[in-house]
């Protein structure tokens, strides 16, 4: 038996072993719960358990304690890694001087919603391996150790915090530095060896057994994920809606990201946490899917987003935890040193905003659900609720799509414009009358007061700035694409917002775009989009192109790309990001069809 656990904040346990890596450096494991981040020295060094947007019990990424790493006991080797193909099993992969080893890692799919199943499976590819593993759980972003450790039958079981740990794989291991344990294994040529963690509620029956969980996630992964053959990059497809599947839940929610305080900007104050359901994300999940086949996650994109509406409707939050509930305040961590160059911050400010486009985008979601005859009558029924929503509020002042000060922003009301168009496709004719009125109304209120003197749209009222979120209203119907408005805006973003193939959200003072932030990869799927609806096919393809290759080693996307160095910016991975791909991919193949609403 161990000692007591020490509870304090100065206690890092392992993590010193393992520092922060750049980000592009990073895998992820997820299974729809919750998520891991592993990097290239088998260190597992991110994971909320029970769930999402539970407290971190591996931290070391942004300075709290917690690490779970299979390393190679060479001290050189080189790192490498693949998923298999449409899913989120990830081979860590070392090439050392006297041979390889492989570690094949996984959360259990399909998911157990109170405890996570990690697989972790030691391979000697080519000649033998010797590898150190190193379990150091610290619940809390790293306040607690694991205590009440016992061993029984070659099997671990401990406390931390409330959650039950059980551990399969170790049997050699020694309990050291506050309950963390380290074991040496040795590996014959060919021979393999399994680890497998279960963490959360207290654990009922045998522990899992690895090969039966193995085959359980494969089978899984291979029901879950499409082929998705007729897209124009199926392997970057497919993997972007494994990364979306594996980050939406057995409700329906999908998170954002699987992480929080990763930074935008170095000292740029621009940290969130990004574990919990933003409406406008998943609708552009949901709405990217729709361009494929009615796979699955249309359907939790429109079953979540409907419960929502229905619940809250003129008062819709722009993001719930992923159980629907509310997304807690911001707060600091002080205890944390943070990512470098960021600082760690838990819950969301958005909570207080209201975000007028999220209706618009609702809208847009449902009526792709309806053509392919997936809304049903209580789906119906949170289409009427929004469409109600949006006549009782769109004259309201909100926070946008940027989540910036309260204007009365031409994108969230034409977004809103879109919707409107889109289901009267699907709506019978007084509704579709009614509809249409009311998206007239607000079309001619946007251009009444945010058409720049140049001809394009600009941000606001108040804003004459060009912003790359203004290409959506064409892409999406609002208003047509050939509209001069629509044609000056898509100019004007190229001009003025795209730089080396990449584009910038919108031009934030005097400085370089490149010196204010980062290159927004949504916003050059955007530019993908616009240019193909205009019919510039090969323009389309090199802004594709040029988004989809930002991406480390794993094919994950941040939010926002460092164009000089090259690097990954924000939370990874950052979900909007891989649906626009998907979008993308989809749409490129073929002529550009209109998005459920044509001009009569």
């Amino acid at each position: 038996m161990s000692p007591a656990p020490r509870t304090t904040a100065a206690t890092p346990g392992y993590a010193d072993e393992f520092p922060p890596r750049v980000l592009r450096e990073y895998a992820l494991l997820a299974d729809g719960e919750r998520g891991i981040l592993v990097g290239p020295q088998g260190d597992c060094v991110w994971m909320c358990a029970p769930r999402w947007d539970s407290d971190a019990v591996l931290s070391t990424l942004i300075g709290g304690g917690g690490v779970y790493a299979v390393t190679p006991e060479q001290t050189r080797y080189v790192w490498g890694g693949y998923y298999e193909a449409g899913s989120l099993i990830w081979h860590s992969r070392w090439v050392t001087t006297t041979g390889i080893i492989e570690c094949r890692e996984a959360l259990a799919f399909p998911a157990d919603p109170g405890t996570a199943v990690v697989l972790r499976r030691v391979t000697a590819v080519e000649g033998a391996a010797r590898v150190r593993v190193v379990l150091d759980l610290r619940p809390g972003f790293g306040r607690h150790a694991m205590g009440d450790l016992h061993q029984h039958q070659g099997i671990w079981t401990a406390r931390a915090a409330g959650l039950h740990v059980r551990w399969s794989g170790g049997a050699d291991a020694r309990a050291e530095r506050d309950g963390a344990l380290v074991a040496h294994l040795a590996l014959a040529p060919g021979a393999h060896h399994d680890l497998v963690l279960e963490v959360g509620g207290k654990p009922g029956g045998q522990p899992a057994d690895a090969s039966a969980a193995w085959e359980a996630t494969e089978a899984a992964w291979a029901a879950a994920v499409p082929q998705l053959s007729e897209t124009l990059a199926p392997r970057d497809a497919r993997h972007a809606y494994a990364v979306l599947r594996g980050l939406t839940s057995a409700g329906g929610g999908m998170v954002a990201a699987a992480t929080m305080s990763l930074p935008e900007r170095a000292s740029g104050g621009r940290n969130y946490d990004y574990r919990y359901a933003w409406i406008r994300d998943q609708c552009y999940a949901g709405q990217a899917v729709a361009v494929t086949q009615p796979h699955p996650l249309l359907d939790d994109a429109v079953a979540f987003i409907s419960d929502r509406v229905l619940a809250d409707g003129p008062q819709l939050k722009p993001a719930y935890r992923i159980d629907g509930g509310p997304v807690p305040d911001e707060k600091r961590l002080p205890h944390l040193s943070g990512y470098p160059g960021g600082a760690d911050k838990a819950g969301n400010w958005v909570n207080g905003q209201f975000q007028l486009d999220a209706l618009g985008e609702a809208l847009l979601l449902f009526a792709a659900a309806a053509r392919h005859d997936h809304l049903d009558t209580g789906h119906w029924r949170a289409v009427e609720a929004t469409a109600a929503a949006i006549e009782a509020r769109w004259g309201d002042a909100d926070g946008g799509i940027w989540e910036l000060g309260n204007q009365r922003w031409a994108h969230s009301r034409l977004m809103c414009v879109a919707g409107l168009r889109a289901m009267t496709a699907s709506a019978s004719p007084g509704q579709a009358a009614a509809w249409r009125s009311l998206a007239d109304t607000i079309a001619a209120d946007a251009g009444a007061d945010c058409v720049h003197p140049s001809g394009r749209w600009q941000r606001s009222p108040s804003d004459e700035r060009v912003d790359a979120a203004l290409l959506l209203p064409a892409i999406r119907g609002a208003v047509p694409a050939d509209d001069p408005r629509s044609q000056a805006t898509l100019a004007a973003v190229a001009a003025d917002l795209g730089r080396e193939g990449y584009v910038y959200r919108f031009r934030q003072d005097q400085r370089p775009l490149e010196d204010a932030e980062g290159a927004f990869l949504l916003c050059g799927y955007l530019m993908t989009l616009a240019t193909h609806q205009a019919g510039a096919e090969a323009e389309a393809i090199a802004w594709f192109e040029r988004s989809r290759a930002a991406c480390g080693p794993p094919g994950l996307f941040t939010e926002e790309f460092d164009v000089g160095q090259r690097q990954l910016r924000g939370n990874i991975p950052q979900a909007f990001v891989h649906a626009l791909l998907l979008e993308c991919a989809a749409r490129l193949p073929r002529p550009w069809q209109a998005s459920g609403w044509k001009e009569t």
